[in-house]
């Protein structure tokens, strides 16, 4: 069994026990959170069911195993000839989520 989520304006494929890495989302380590835009699930016997575009009722069980901050980017701009430069760094902040369960 496996689902299409959308979360952090992003999809991910998802199946019970994976781990995944998402968008900073609100909750203590250990703390339970349902993602309920899911966009399709396939049961392990039966029909595929396609949201338009969500699957009304499924939802996604997950825990949340910790909150951390990506490695930097550098962000360097710079104009040859006018003595202008610019350096500016950035770390994404990410959740790193097990799936528990699929409901459809």
């Amino acid at each position: 069994m496996f689902a299409i989520i959308e979360t952090g304006g992003k999809q991910y494929r998802v199946a019970p026990g994976e781990k995944i890495i998402v968008e900073k989302l609100t909750g203590e380590a250990g703390s339970k959170v349902s993602l309920d835009r899911v966009l399709l699930v396939k049961p392990e016997q039966g029909e595929i069911s396609f949201g338009a575009p969500l699957v009304s009722g499924a939802t996604v069980e997950a825990e949340i195993l910790k909150t951390f901050r990506d490695d930097k980017v550098i962000i360097f701009k710079k104009r040859r000839r006018q003595n202008s430069r610019r350096k500016q760094g950035h770390r994404q902040s990410q959740t790193l989520l097990k799936i528990i369960s699929i409901k459809a």
